[in-house]
């Protein structure tokens, strides 16, 4: 086997990443145990997740320990096994790390994945991977959008964010999303099919309220929130009654000290609920929603834009390009050809 490179924690952010938090390391690779396969990773999921996980704070996973490979999603083929259930030459998914080679074991979230049922297998990083999986649970199980209500998107052109808002038209809903320049807020209506798109650069706090307002006269019954800070306020304040929020990410303060949210009080207003979402707590339920996703986006009606990055010595540059805002839809390391 040859060696096994590692994407490698070496040192905690103090917010934005730098070159010096990370190490690309040469290891050998594991050998295995009974019940163990080795997966050779071909493509890694970047996500906004990740950033969180390198923080010593108590959290839904605990944090990557210094030293170890930044953990993340990936996909590849088995290229040894010990699992009866694994065989050598199958794809297979789970929450590795972005690194050469990972040693797996059944379960959670690590299963096998039909790559025929699919258009691209890296479609298992993005529309029908964990990110489907996301925009699919936390609108339809948590927003529970009905016909007619005006459902509410912040970090709409990123991939959970650009699901979402086509999943909720195909639920008859009015769909608003809110991005950060022209550019992104022209692809919202062009690509992914919302009714009304917010730029909320260089907006006021009163400005974006009043946005909110005009794009959504009739208030908001969903609202999808991803961003925080400055845009989860904005947005609280046009909640209707019995108004729901999917609380789904805070990527506004992934690098910088929290904000906090002043306009709770709207949901006592309101009598409306606010909800926290994590993937994880659908493992069980996964299969429900992957043959649904698998058949929308093979119809074309569920359309994900992946941007592929290649080399795993380039994992810090498209890392860092999540937060800068340079690249929407999902962001995948092509690890192996």
């Amino acid at each position: 086997m040859p060696a096994n490179r590692h994407f490698t924690l070496v040192r905690r952010p103090q917010g934005m990443p730098v070159p010096e938090d990370f190490c690309l390391v040469e290891a050998p690779t594991p050998a295995l145990g009974e019940g163990q396969f080795l997966l050779r990773n071909h493509y890694a999921s970047l996500d906004p997740a990740i950033r969180g996980w390198m923080d010593d704070v108590p959290s839904y996973l605990p944090p990557i320990r210094l030293g170890d490979p930044v953990r993340a999603t990936t996909i590849g083929r088995i290229a040894e096994s010990r699992h009866p259930d694994f065989p050598v030459g199958a794809w297979a998914s789970g929450l590795n790390a972005i690194e050469d080679y990972s040693l797996c074991v059944g379960g959670g979230f690590t299963t096998l994945v039909d790559a025929d049922a699919v258009p691209s297998v890296t479609n298992y990083l993005s529309s029908v991977g964990a990110i489907g999986l996301t925009a699919y649970f936390a609108l339809l199980d948590v927003g529970k959008p009905k016909a007619g209500e005006t459902v509410l998107v912040t970090g709409a052109a990123g991939a959970v964010g650009s699901l979402v808002g086509q999943i909720a038209r195909m639920q008859g809903c009015r769909t608003v999303g809110i991005a950060g320049g022209p550019a992104k807020c022209e692809r919202l209506i062009r690509d992914y099919g919302y009714d009304a798109a917010i730029d909320y650069r260089g907006k006021s706090y009163d400005e974006l309220v009043a946005a909110i307002r005009e794009a959504a006269p009739n208030g908001v019954d969903v609202h999808f929130e991803n961003v925080g800070g400055d845009i989860l306020d904005a947005a609280l304040l046009s909640l209707n009654h019995k108004g729901r929020v999917v609380l789904c990410g805070l990527i506004s303060e992934y690098n910088d000290a929290p904000h906090g949210a002043r306009n709770l009080w709207q949901l006592i207003v309101q009598s409306a609920t606010i909800e926290g979402f994590l993937v994880k707590d659908y493992i069980p339920r996964f299969a429900e929603a992957i043959g649904p996703l698998a058949q929308w986006v093979r119809d074309g009606r569920l359309r994900m834009d992946e941007h592929v990055d290649k080399g795993i010595e380039n994992a810090l540059p498209a890392f860092l390009r999540l937060f800068e805002g340079s690249n929407d839809g999902k962001m995948i390391l092509q690890i192996a050809d």
